[in-house]
C-alpha cells in the first residue's frame, strides 16, 4: 500500500514538473540575478559602510558573510510561500486540477505530498543557485555550501507544508495577500535577515525567536559562518522538522476534507 501510495504521489509531482517546463528559465534567470543584486547591493555596498564600523553584533565577520545566508533563508521562505500559496489555492478551487485530478486513482494524500515534492525542488534548485552565487561573492566558504543548501531547504519546506494545508481551505485569495504582507513580510524585517535580532527590544527579542524564518536564519548563519554548534544545530532542525511533519499531517486531514467535500 505503501509503494502505490508513493507512486501516486509521484504521478502528482511529475504532472507539477511537467507545468514547470514552461517556465523553468525565467525562474532560473531570477534565481541567479536576485542574489546577485541584493548581494551587490546590500552586502559588497552597504556592507561597507557596516564594516567600517566594526559592529559588535557581527562577532568579527564581515557584513556581506553575515548577510548572505540571512538572505538565502527568507528567500526559500517566499519562494515556499509563493509556490504553495496561490498554486494550492487555485488548484483546490472547483476547475481546479486537484478536482480534475481526483478522477483518477490519485487521492487527496497524493495531491498534497506530490505538490510539497514540487515545491521542495522549486527550494532546492533556487537555494542551490543563490548559495553557489553567495560562494562566488566570497560570503560563503564552498566547502560550507552543502550543509547551508540543506539548511536552506529545511527552511522552505518548514513554510511550505503549512501553508499548503492552509491555503487548500482558503476561500479567498485576499487572505494569501494577507499572509504575505502582515505575516511573511515581518519576519523578513525583524527576524534576523539584515541585522542581528539581538539588537531588538528584549520583548520583540522574545517573539522573534519564535518563529520559524528565525529558526532558518540561525541554522543557515551558523552553518555558513562556522559557528554551529551541535545543540544549537539539532534545535533549529529539530523545530523546522518539526513544523514539516505537523504541516503534513494537518496537510492530509484538510486536504481530504475539502476536496472530498
Amino acid at each position: 500500500m505503501a509503494s502505490r501510495t508513493d507512486s501516486r504521489a509521484w504521478d502528482a509531482f511529475a504532472y507539477w514538473l511537467l507545468r514547470y517546463r514552461r517556465v523553468w528559465r525565467g525562474t532560473i534567470v531570477i534565481s541567479v540575478a536576485n542574489p546577485v543584486l541584493f548581494l551587490a547591493a546590500m552586502g559588497a555596498g552597504l556592507g561597507t559602510l557596516v564594516d567600517h564600523h566594526d559592529s559588535s553584533y557581527l562577532h568579527g565577520h564581515s557584513y556581506l558573510a553575515f548577510l548572505a545566508p540571512g538572505l538565502l533563508a527568507a528567500a526559500m521562505m517566499q519562494t515556499a510561500y509563493i509556490e504553495s500559496a496561490g498554486p494550492v489555492h487555485t488548484s483546490a478551487r472547483p476547475g481546479g486540477n486537484y478536482r480534475a485530478a481526483l478522477a483518477t486513482p490519485l487521492q487527496p494524500t497524493d495531491l498534497l505530498l506530490g505538490h510539497l515534492a514540487f515545491v521542495a525542488f522549486r527550494v532546492g534548485t533556487s537555494g542551490l543557485a543563490f548559495a553557489i552565487v553567495a560562494s562566488a561573492f566570497g560570503a560563503v566558504p564552498p566547502a560550507r555550501v552543502p550543509g547551508l543548501w540543506l539548511a536552506a531547504l529545511l527552511t522552505g519546506t518548514a513554510f511550505a507544508a503549512p501553508v499548503a494545508a492552509w491555503a487548500v481551505g482558503v476561500q479567498r485569495p485576499a487572505a494569501l495577500t494577507a499572509g504575505f504582507r502582515f505575516v511573511l513580510m515581518p519576519m523578513y524585517m525583524f527576524a534576523g535577515t539584515f541585522f542581528s535580532a539581538e539588537q531588538l527590544p528584549a520583548w520583540l527579542h522574545a517573539i522573534v525567536v519564535c518563529t520559524p524564518l528565525y529558526q532558518g536564519i540561525q541554522l543557515c548563519r551558523t552553518l555558513s559562518l562556522g559557528t554551529a554548534s551541535a545543540a544549537g544545530t539539532v534545535g533549529h532542525a529539530a523545530y523546522l522538522v518539526v513544523l514539516v511533519a505537523s504541516g503534513i499531517v494537518l496537510g492530509r486531514r484538510r486536504y481530504a476534507r475539502e476536496l472530498t467535500a
